[in-house]
């Protein structure tokens, strides 16, 4: 995937309106790997819904499509979204990509059908995080209105390129599904994915990038991943409901 050309400098400040700062400790990841067509995923669908409520997590849906075959093409599903998923296959050492699948900070995934193991993996990364609080980067996102948004970073001490990722997600879609597995369902997917890109790959240097609206697929959720090169760990994350496009 191609690096997006973006505005780049150095210290800049930012403007306090329509501005998301991370916490001290970054939020979660949650990444749900889903269809819809397949019958086993309204449940964890329904969970990354209540779980994208939650101030302290950062949850995605990612439509694949390899289940399209089988009668029902999902609208959402991209061959992006699908490589994602096989690439954290690879990283997380599984021997196949199932849906639905959770992966959690990049350092582990479940179905999300048992709740009790996806809080277990929450307390695992917050635990993580809480150990190690100078492993991790504060991320801030301005809103911009129509001009896009602007991402800061303060400087972090790294001995590597770290992938920046933009997510662009709708809050949320109602879909009728009039054939596959969920037939006559009303299906509703939450935090939506409906563009990934990679931002740039950062060196630690406190920087600033702006993105354009066309970058943003006309979507009002906007969220900025900082991770370890080859979909591993997650290093800081922020996300920003976008009020004026």
């Amino acid at each position: 995937m191609r690096p997006i050309l973006v505005v780049l400098a150095f210290a800049a400040a930012l403007a306090t309106t329509g501005l998301v700062s991370a916490q001290d400790r970054p939020p979660v990841v949650i990444e749900l790997f889903t269809s819809q067509g397949c019958s086993s995923c309204p449940p964890s669908d329904a969970y990354l819904g209540e779980l994208s409520k939650r101030s302290d997590v950062i949850a995605l849906s990612f439509h694949v499509d390899y289940w399209d075959y089988i009668g029902w093409a999902d609208p959402f599903a991209k061959p992006g979204f699908t490589e994602r998923q096989r690439s954290y296959a690879r990283s997380l050492k599984q021997r196949y990509v199932y849906t639905p699948e959770m992966v959690v900070n990049g350092m582990g995934h479940d179905s999300g059908i048992d709740r009790s193991t996806v809080r277990g993996l929450i307390d695992q990364a917050k635990g993580q995080t809480n150990a190690q609080p100078g492993a991790y980067v504060a991320v801030s996102i301005a809103d911009r209105g129509p001009a896009g948004v602007t991402v800061s970073v303060p400087a972090f001490a790294t001995d590597e390129k770290l992938d920046v990722w933009l997510v662009a997600f709708d809050p949320q879609h109602k879909t009728q599904v009039v054939r596959g597995e969920n037939r006559g369902r009303e299906l509703i997917d939450h935090n939506v994915v409906r563009n990934l890109a990679l931002l740039t790959k950062w060196d630690g240097k406190a920087a600033t990038w702006t993105v354009s609206s066309d970058k943003l697929a006309d979507c009002d959720g906007v969220a900025i991943l900082v991770q370890r090169a080859d979909l591993g760990t997650m290093v800081g994350a922020a996300q920003l409901r976008r009020t004026s496009k």
